[in-house]
């Protein structure tokens, strides 16, 4: 397949996928962000403000060592199709290993599977980083890294912020020259509501194995479509 048939069809499959965006969640899962939200409100302020200054350090953390792990050099002479085509071996070989990371926290009771949040965190990242940098991009600037986080929050959020961010992605070219710090507790606080009840069942002793390994690669398949279609993005505007 040459190039521009190739792109015409990515272009059919980003709008397929804006749409999805844009429908509404299930009422379920709106019911549970309701739920999670009440019992948000409840946790002290003191707790809030560990929660997220531990997570914004380990976030910064994960990215100062994902950007030494990767390979950095932007390839220039690659088509859309060939670039995907890497990246999408890439996903699946990262599936497997959030899979068996899953797995292995999950079967290990609470304190292993307390373990899986840092653990899975830093194979997100890393898997971001792999993504932007076959792309092309040079993921050792600032905005670069940046980029990633609204990746991030794009995959892991709300209905309402999930349209932020992808607002802020299809005019990134604008935004990148206004770039702010995060709200780093509105991240920790989407993130973890997101993730929460598949986070629980794996640490229920019996199943908490088998539920490890599928929430991991089920979410880790979902960042790696949310991150092809971010960066396709970019690639049309440009």
């Amino acid at each position: 397949m040459n190039n521009s048939d190739y792109v015409s069809i990515a272009k059919q499959d980003t709008e397929r996928w804006k749409k999805k965006i844009n429908t509404r969640s299930s009422m379920i899962k709106r019911m549970a962000k309701r739920a999670q939200e009440k019992v948000n409100s409840f946790i002290p302020e003191k707790i809030h403000h560990v929660v997220t200054e531990s997570i914004k350090k380990m976030v910064q953390i994960t990215l100062f060592g994902s950007e030494y792990l990767t390979k950095t050099d932007p390839e220039d002479n690659m088509d859309l199709e060939a670039r995907e085509k890497l990246i999408k071996q890439k996903i699946n070989a990262y599936k497997k290993t959030a899979a068996l990371e899953g797995a292995g926290t999950g079967a290990g009771g609470i304190i292993l599977g307390m373990a899986d949040f840092p653990l899975l965190l830093s194979i997100k990242m890393k898997l971001l980083f792999e993504i932007g940098a076959q792309y092309g991009h040079d993921i050792k600037r600032y905005e670069e890294r940046m980029f990633i986080l609204h990746v991030f929050q794009l995959a892991f959020s709300s209905d309402e912020k999930r349209l932020d961010q992808l607002s802020i992605i299809e005019n990134w070219e604008q935004y990148k020259n206004e770039l702010d710090d995060l709200d780093w507790r509105q991240f920790q606080q989407e993130y973890r509501d997101y993730i929460d009840f598949a986070k629980l069942l794996q640490l229920v002793p019996g199943i908490g194995a088998f539920v490890g390994a599928y929430a991991n690669y089920s979410l880790l398949e979902y960042l790696g479509d949310t991150a092809i279609q971010a960066y396709r993005l970019r690639y049309f505007n440009q």
